[in-house]
């Protein structure tokens, strides 16, 4: 085989270590605005920071982050919202976002257009309200205001972005039941305690009973697993007090919660 002059010898060593280059990072200044306005970042230990400072910088490379309605997002805004989006997957990985390619932000709650055709063939149309919504193979869409009030009460059980993301997880095997994709034998301990507390939690919403949990998890096992899963980032011991088996579950799926 011929032999390159030697004069190539540097422009081959270029090019290996071009190819070599980590990717792209994430600012220095946008990941420190993302960490103080984001106490869930902030409150994890460095090893898992990290860990999601390199899932967001990917997250923002592969995925294309949409303001509509007249909303304008800065930089450190779409790295918060990215960095947001990854937290659920710091157990998964990238393998989590699979299938969908964008990010859907409406300045607030928006309309979608609903329509049923029932056993008797009449077609039932309506419009929902919402805050945030995961399409099946298609766009995870949420509202900024939302978005800005759980990040303003970080604490208070709720998180529309983890809550869509769990969706999105649940939806990897198939199927949106309440069981994201997990090894048989971890996946029948978890399918039979997500059901014993689903069961008993909808017996105390029916009967009329105040929960702990919002009332929401009651509409079925796909809601059950996305409130819950806002639960564990944003109050996890009122969860563990509540139901402590499915506490445990998503401690070990999603990585301990930051705020312990």
């Amino acid at each position: 085989m011929a032999q390159l002059p030697a004069g190539h010898v540097p422009l081959i060593q270029r090019l290996f270590g071009w190819l070599r280059r980590p990717p792209p990072d994430i600012e220095p200044s946008l990941w420190l605005s993302a960490c103080s306005d984001c106490a869930w970042i902030d409150a994890l230990d460095p090893a898992r920071q990290l860990r999601l400072r390199r899932l967001t910088a990917q997250f923002l490379r592969q995925k294309t982050i949409s303001p509509v309605a007249g909303l304008q997002l800065h930089d450190h805004q779409r790295v918060l919202l990215a960095a947001t989006c990854c937290l659920p997957l710091l157990g998964i990985g990238s393998e989590g976002w699979r299938g969908w390619s964008q990010l859907i932000v409406y300045p607030d709650a928006f309309r979608v257009r609903r329509n049923h055709l029932d056993a008797a063939g009449v077609l039932h149309e309506w419009e929902d309200e919402l805050i945030g919504e995961a399409w099946d193979q298609g766009p995870l869409i949420v509202s900024w205001a939302d978005v800005q009030a759980d990040l303003a009460d970080p604490q208070a059980g709720f998180n529309v972005v983890v809550h869509e993301m769990a969706h999105k997880l649940d939806a990897l095997d198939g199927l949106l039941d309440g069981t994201p994709p997990l090894p048989r034998e971890w996946q029948r301990r978890w399918a039979n305690d997500f059901q014993h507390h689903y069961d008993a939690f909808c017996q105390a919403v029916e009967a009329g009973h105040d929960t702990a949990i919002d009332p929401y998890a009651a509409e079925a096992p796909e809601e059950f697993f996305a409130v819950v899963s806002e639960y564990h980032f944003s109050a996890p011991k009122l969860l563990r007090a509540e139901m402590p088996e499915v506490a445990t579950h998503l401690a070990r799926f999603y990585g301990a919660s930051p705020f312990g």
